[in-house]
């Protein structure tokens, strides 16, 4: 549902994007850095939402990865807890009174 909802107010977003830049079809001048040139409005704004997105996209990503890597790294860890609990003996008993104790010990904080 989350995810319909994001598509939805994309499309929408689109939309508006593209009827404001249709309606502003004039030449501008656009100052570069080290020289101007003159170019249609509509381009301006279709590049900059473009650029925006792909800016926007790659920020998204880089933290995206950055979780998966973390997510790994607490995996790997937990099996390796798991792997320290089952040489000391405790077996699945211990393991649901351990977590029936931590969530008691949640629930009073």
């Amino acid at each position: 549902m989350r995810g319909q909802s994001y598509v939805i107010l994309a499309i929408i977003f689109v939309i508006i994007v593209a009827i404001f830049a249709v309606s502003n079809v004039a030449p501008v001048e656009v100052n570069y850095l080290f020289w101007t040139g003159e170019s249609p409005l509509i381009l301006v704004i279709l590049f900059s939402v473009l650029m925006g997105g792909i800016i926007t996209a790659t920020v998204g990503m880089v933290k995206m990865f950055r979780m998966q890597r973390a997510i790994k790294s607490l995996k790997r860890e937990n099996e390796k807890l798991h792997a320290v609990l089952e040489e000391k003996g405790f077996d699945e008993e211990s393991e649901q009174v351990a977590e029936e104790t931590a969530a008691m010990n949640d629930e009073e904080n």
